[in-house]
Order: C-alpha cells, then structure tokens, then sequence
C-alpha cells in the first residue's frame, strides 16, 4: 500500500510542478511473494530489485537490505513508507553515514518517539496534557516528569528510569497511585500494532498480564497508565522542516478500532470543537519544534467527548496509511510535502501550505508563522475505509489466496487504490489491507452516504474473504450515524455479535441453486462439444443439459431441485411443488445476473474445500 500511494503521489507532483511525472525515478524492492502476487508498486516502479522472501526481517525490515540497494542502485534518497523499518532509528543513521537521504525525521528525534515512556516525558516537557501514568502522578516528586533531550538525542536514564515500571511489583505500586477505577493499561515502551499491551481492573490480572507484556515484547521498557473510558482517538498530522518551522494539517477522528487496528479514519475531527482542536494542534506543534522533528508525523490524542479533555497519547514519527483524509480536506499531497521538506524547502515556501494558510501567491517566499496565523476553514469531510484480506465471521482473522479481480469505480466524491492488480493475490506475508477508499462531502452523513454507496458497489473476487459487507453494516448504525463511538464500540459489537451480514435464507439458496445449474448447463455443454470434436458423434447426453437435478446444502438443510431449461436463458426450478421461471444472463466478467422473484440478482461463486462460497448481490455466504 504505501509503496503505491508513495510512486502515485510523488508523480502527481512532479508532472503538476514540472510538467514530467518521470522527473523522479522510482527502484522498488520486491520480494517473491510480491512478484507472484502481481503487486501494484512493481508495475509502478521504474525498476525493481528482487529481495528474499518470507517474513519481513528478510527484505522490507532488514536495514541491512535496505542501505545496500540503496548504495548499489546509487538512488538519493529512501522513503521509507509506514510499518516494517519505518520507525527503525538504524536506518535514517546508516543512511545519513552513507550520505543518502532519508525521507523523514533523523535517527535520535526516531529513537526517542519509538520509545513511548520517552515521548510522554517530551510531550509533558512541552505542557501537552496526559493521562495519569507511572511518569505523572501529578505529586510533588512523582511526575509529571520533564526533560530536554540532551547531546546524544536521548532523555537522560535517571529521568527515564523514573517512568517505568521494571517488575511487577513496581507496577503493582504505580497502579494502586493511579487507581484501578478507570481501569489500568500495562504496556510495553516499544510495542505497537497492538502487541504489548493490555487491560486490566485488578491486582491478580496485573500481575499476570504484565508477564504477558514482557514476554511479547521482549526486552522492552514497561509503563502502566491509567484508561482513558470513553474516549475518542484523535490524531493531528503535523510536518516540521528543517528550519525549526511546524504546522499542523488539521487532523482525523479515527475512534472505529477493533484491538486497537483502525477500520474508519476520517477528518476533520468533528466530534470535538474548533477551539478545542486548535489547542491540541498548538500543543502538537511545540511538540514537534521542542525535538526539532523533520518531515510528516502524527501526534495522537485520547479525547473525552463529555468532559472535553484531551490527553497525549503517542507522536508516530512516519506517515500513516490514512494520510489521504488529510489530503482530503487540505489539498496538500504529503508524501510530496515530506519530499519538499527533505530537499531542503521551508514549510512556509510549499505552494499547497501557502494556498492551506490563504497566501495569494503560492510560489511566495515570505515566512508563516505557524503558531500564531490560522489555516482556512475546512469546508469538506472525507471519511475512509480499510478494505481488507480478513474474514469478519471469524473475528476479522486473516485470509491470504488469490485475487482475480478488483471492481471499483471512482466517483468524484469517491476515490480509492488498491495494492493488487487483477490475477493478484495477498500472500501469507502480506499485511492483510490491500485497498482504502476515501469519500468526501460538504459535511458528514454527505460522505458517510458516499462511502456507503462507494462499498456497496466493490467486489473482490478470488481465494480471499474480505470485510466489505460488514463495514456497510457498520457506517449504518445508529451510532456511527450519530457520532456517538469511542475506541471501545466496535469491540463490543464483536463480542455481542450484535452485528451480522444476512440475507433471506430462500434467495440464498435460491441462487446457490442457480449457479449450480447455470455451471452444470456449461459444463455438459462444453464436454458434448469435446467429444463432437473428438468425432464423437453420441447424442445421449445432451438431454442431462437441458433436464437434471441439483442440491443445495445450506444451514443444516438439504434441498433437490428439479432443474429444465425452458429455453436458453430461462430456467424452471422447482423444489418440493413449487415452481420459479428464472432468467438469467452471464456477464463480461463471469457473474450471473438472474431474476427471479420479480427482483434482479447478482451471483458469483466458487467451489472451496469446504463448499461453495456464494456472492449474492455483493454478500459472501459460505454454503
């Protein structure tokens, strides 16, 4: 995915700049898997370079990898795009030692953010508000703890030392100062994607779930914090440039979580007020020029809807995957804002950020000051999907297999991009995301109906199940409608199962019953002519084409059709006296459209090891 947006985004800009979206070449690295799956970025890239497969520490993670390419290939510069060695503070160092660019924040301002004990330290140093935690008790010699960074880029140890919760019982004590009223959160300093952390009420589930931090991040720091209930997860996208200048791109609301993996982002934030959101903008901003931070980065806020409070809660120093909200509502392409910024461009000299602040001349050289002048008013809200290879039925697990097909059709209220082409796939070690799309509105129900709509037209084909149908389900509840989630909604409704894709059992199997027949009919057809070409002149079993039965399994049930085709198009089913005339047609890229019930149907289905799985009108069911 990120390889993808990066190559579209950065060629946008150029051939908009410069009027050749070749002006900057593109050398990809590519493991097997990936050339196998027909990847989107290979086909982008200007070239490519063939890495070792399997799990990530092979290629993508491996710095090793990375700088060697990079020197080989003598390109200037890396992008380092978001997950694998992103947050990495080797790469951005050996890279610098190399004498090659690297797209994003220095190695030391890395290293400090990747630690999240240390980031709160900073984030209270620059009065940005947090949470209690075992670094802010808020008593005289308990917190909350401050410190410069000093000459090696670090927070001193005696400093540090003092967030952390280095045993059990040192977390025992730090959770009994915070309370266990809200709930507590043990988590590792160095975890992230939802591993190291968890939630406990009680001292016996501390103790134990602290063990379990331990070993699942292995050798990392651990702090405990108090739960924020009821909160929101609001994130501020911020850029710093390498002449002590920061602004804030506005920000997005991205609360629609299960296990902490985000499923909807969108922005602006509306959920909390103008003013409000400018403080955690300042805030964020005098946390980014106090670390002299480089390049695109998220600072990310808990926020209480009833008290309006809000608590620091981590700086991502890289771009994230739903960056494209925030190209959305402020009309600044980012992966060529970090570009701009790494060749040396003050913020305040971006064309995109001079219109963003109301400046007539976009190509004007006279300074912003950020901390003081305001952006325009966003009039647009933009709200995103993660389209992804995981199978909500099964509590969103994952699934890998091929893809022979992606069907989405942009509007001008809806865009997105998908990281497979057709005859593609998602390998086993693939993130399981492999689509996002983006709808924007003047306000917004505007874009949560777009999105709706947008969804509801996708279909993926091929070995994988994907989250489509439930995603639909979820944009129309009554409370994403109304606004009123948190970072807890979504898994409470998978743990109450309180939401489920269902259709009518009769068209269910009705269909089932139609694509059978339909694929009975071509494949009897097709061997009575293999054997006329074979010289086989035989007529015995062309009446089976015309004239059979076929069953469908469906809920513990079976059901014996009667199957005659009453002329090319025109099926007569009938099952237990009942009788339906369908009329069905195939289309240009294989799916049924039958009518039956006076309503029209849209079928697809493939045979699996353990049945056939049915798409009935965009909704998959497993037969």
């Amino acid at each position: 995915m990120a390889a993808t947006k990066s190559i579209l985004s950065m060629r946008q800009w150029a051939y908009m700049e410069f009027g050749d979206e070749n002006a900057i070449k593109f050398v990809a690295m590519a493991t097997p898997e990936d050339l196998k799956a027909n990847a989107e970025f290979i086909r982008l890239a200007d070239s490519f370079v063939e890495v070792e497969g399997g799990k990530n520490l092979n290629n993508y993670a491996n710095v090793d990898v990375i700088t060697k390419i990079a020197q080989e290939q003598g390109v200037d510069a890396v992008w380092p795009g978001w997950g694998h060695a992103s947050e990495n503070p080797k790469l951005p160092n050996t890279l610098d030692a190399m004498g090659i660019k690297f797209i994003g924040p220095t190695g030391p301002v890395m290293s400090v953010l990747g630690d999240k004990i240390a980031a709160n330290i900073l984030a209270q140093t620059a009065k940005v508000a947090s949470i209690p935690w075992s670094g802010s008790f808020g008593g005289p010699d308990d917190g909350p703890l401050q410190a410069n960074l000093n000459a090696e880029g670090t927070i001193p140890d005696e400093i540090f030392e003092k967030g952390t919760a280095r045993n059990v019982e040192e977390a025992v004590e730090a959770a009994e100062r915070i309370g266990y009223d809200n709930g507590i959160m043990i988590k590792a300093s160095e975890g992230g994607g939802g591993k190291g952390i968890r939630f406990v009420d009680n001292e016996a589930d501390l103790r134990n779930a602290y063990i379990q931090v331990q070993n699942e991040v292995v050798g990392s720091p651990i702090f405990i914090m108090q739960l924020c209930k009821n909160a929101r997860h609001i994130e501020v996208q911020i850029v710093g440039d390498q002449h002590g200048n920061a602004v804030a791109l506005n920000g997005r609301d991205c609360s629609t979580q299960r296990r902490f993996q985000k499923i909807f982002e969108e922005g602006p934030p509306a959920i909390v007020p103008k003013e409000t959101f400018h403080e955690m903008e300042l805030a964020a901003q005098r946390l980014t020029q106090n670390i002299g931070y480089q390049g695109a980065g998220t600072v990310e806020y808990l926020y209480n809807a009833d008290s309006n409070e809000y608590f620091f809660l981590e700086l991502n120093p890289r771009l994230q995957v739903e960056h494209p909200v925030t190209e959305g509502i402020t009309g600044a392409n980012l992966p060529a804002t970090q570009l701009q910024v790494a060749m040396g461009i003050p913020l305040y000299n971006i064309p995109e950020v001079r219109k963003l602040y109301g400046r007539p001349d976009a190509y004007g050289t006279d300074p912003i000051d950020f901390l003081e002048e305001r952006y325009r008013d966003i009039d647009t809200h933009v709200i995103a999907a993660r389209i992804t290879a995981e199978n909500p039925d099964e509590g969103f697990k994952p699934t890998s297999g091929s893809i022979e097909r992606v069907k989405f059709q942009s509007t001008p209220n809806v865009w997105g991009y998908f990281s497979v082409g057709a005859n593609g796939g998602i390998h086993e070690f693939a993130d399981s995301q492999f689509g996002h799309l983006f709808a924007k509105g003047p306000n917004r129900e505007s874009a949560r109906k777009a999105l709706v709509l947008a969804l509801k037209e996708v279909e993926v084909r091929g070995d994988i199940r994907n989250s489509v149908e439930y995603l639909v389900k979820l944009l129309e509840t009554d409370d994403f409608k109304a606004n009123t989630i948190d970072t807890a909604w979504l898994d409470g409704i998978l743990a109450e199962q309180s939401i489920t894709v269902e259709m009518p059992d009769h068209d269910v199997v009705v269909a089932a019953a139609i694509f059978k027949a339909f694929e009975h009919v071509k494949s009897s057809t097709e061997d009575v002519m293999e054997s006329f070409r074979k010289g086989q002149t035989g007529t015995g079993d062309i009446p089976g084409i015309n004239s059979f039965s076929t069953e469908v399994a469906y809920m513990d049930t079976k059901y014996n059709f009667q199957v005659e085709r009453i002329s090319p198009d025109v099926y007569r089913l009938t099952l237990a006296g009942n009788v339906i005339d369908v009329e069905v047609t195939e289309t240009a890229e294989g799916a049924l459209l039958a009518t039956f019930g006076g309503e029209a149907h849209r079928i697809l289905g493939m045979d699996e090891p353990l049945g056939l799985r049915l798409s009935l009108d965009g909704n998959t069911i497993l037969m």
